[in-house]
């Protein structure tokens, strides 16, 4: 047998390179090429919660007791506390919270309890105080939920 011919062996090893350099191209702009997948937020701001409780006198002799959560934009501030002169008993920092109140009891005083008990029921009712507050209060609200709920 004949030793191997030089040129061959430095032909295959270029060859091995310029496959794996071919591959390695080949993944890198595959990786650039695909969309990265970015984590969106379910929620996007600030979950203020209300501290007092709600309790409504609805229609028919019943009431609702509710507790209300609104989701804030990041630009919004929640309010800060003035430490010279602090919030009533049970109210948060919010500047229009006394407003958002007010608005709340207007819009579920006096409703049917089985609009409250029905989830498309209280679509509506969060619907109607999202856009009241909208309209009447200078707080940037994305969204509101109510966090606690009963009905009797």
């Amino acid at each position: 047998p004949h030793p191997p011919d030089p040129t061959d062996i430095m032909k295959k090893k270029i060859l091995i390179i310029l496959v794996v350099v071919v591959a390695a191209g080949g993944f890198a702009a595959y990786s650039f090429a695909m969309p990265h997948k970015t984590t969106k937020m379910k929620i996007n701001g600030t979950l203020y919660v209300l501290p007092k409780q709600f309790t409504l006198n609805l229609s028919g002799g019943q009431y609702a007791t509710l507790t209300l959560a609104l989701l804030l934009p990041p630009s919004q501030s929640a309010g800060t506390a003035n430490t010279s002169d602090p919030p009533p008993t049970g109210f948060g920092t919010l500047t229009d919270e006394a407003v958002i109140r007010a608005i709340v009891t207007n819009d579920v005083t006096g409703q049917p309890a089985s609009v409250l008990i029905s989830t498309s029921g209280r679509k509506k009712i969060e619907a109607k105080i999202l856009q009241d507050i909208k309209a009447q209060t200078d707080t940037k609200v994305t969204s509101l939920y109510f966090t606690d709920l009963a009905v009797q």
